[in-house]
Formats: C-alpha cells, structure tokens, sequence
C-alpha cells in the first residue's frame, strides 16, 4: 500500500501568514505613532501601535528581558514540533493541517520580530466601550484562530473513512 502524501504544502499557508504578517508589521511602524490610535471604526476599532515584550495578552512583558529568549525558544520548538506532526499527517486532513499550519505562521511571523527589534509589533486594537481587547496583531490572530480550530474539531466527531 503507497504512504498517502503529506500535509507538509500546508507550509505555503505559513509562509503566506509570515509574509502578510511582515507586511501589516511595516506598514504599521511606518505609518503609526507609537500609542497614538488612529480611529478606523468609532467606538470598537484603532490602528495603535505598541511594542510587545511578553507573550499573549503582554504576558511577562515587564520580566526584565530574559522572556525575549524564552518565547523564542519557544517559538522555535512549537514550530518545529507543528512542523513534523505536519509531515506525519495525512494531506486532505485539514482538521489537523490548517490550525498546525496558523500556528507556524503566527509563531514564526512573532518570531521574526523578537529577533529583529527585541519585541513583537502588534496594532490592531478593538474595544467596546471600557473594555479594551489586548493590541494585537496578524500572527496573534493566526495563533488565536488555531486553538479555536484546534478546540472546535477536537470537540466534533470525526466523520470515518470508508473502506472502497
């Protein structure tokens, strides 16, 4: 019996989030000011540039610097991990391939911007009224749109493959 093809061309999906990533990145920090918001929709959505020192949510964004190399490292192992159970996984099981691959985008896309400025650019920031959602940005989003894939197809009945 022939090994059925990989999901590893779900990478191109990585490669296209790092890439838009990078792109949204450099238009923020040429076109915003830092902490200044530039209203895009009244009441619920600003263009606001920060820099993140820490994880998700700014998670361990004032622990002195050493979180730099802890979410790199982490960044590096996650997606070398997504990256081989990618080439274990069958191609048209996109349950599993499409968050593992959100997943290496959002990491790398973060990933290139520890290494390159110290900390992570994020820009979108929505809010209602006194509650404000963490600024973020699109790897973030790939990342947050992953674990809820990952959730939701873990919590639905896989549908079985019938046997031709």
């Amino acid at each position: 019996m022939a090994a059925k093809p990989n999901a590893l061309p779900w990478l191109g999906l990585s490669a296209a989030i790092i890439a838009l990533d990078w792109l949204s990145k450099q238009w923020a920090l040429s076109a915003l000011r830092f902490r200044e918001p530039v209203e895009v929709v009244a009441g619920f959505w600003n263009w606001t540039l920060v820099h993140n020192t820490g994880a998700a949510f700014s998670f361990l964004a004032d622990a002195g610097g050493w979180q730099q190399w802890l979410f790199s490292g982490l960044a590096v192992v996650i997606s070398g991990f997504c990256v081989h159970m990618l080439a274990k996984t069958a191609r048209a099981d996109w349950r599993t391939a499409l968050p593992l691959a959100l997943i290496v985008g959002g990491a790398l896309g973060n990933l290139i911007d520890r290494v390159r400025y110290g900390y992570v650019v994020d820009f979108v920031h929505w809010y209602w009224r006194d509650f404000h959602w963490p600024v973020f940005n699109l790897a973030d989003a790939a990342i947050s749109v992953a674990a809820v894939l990952l959730v939701l197809t873990g919590l639905l009945p896989q549908r079985k493959e019938t046997a031709e």
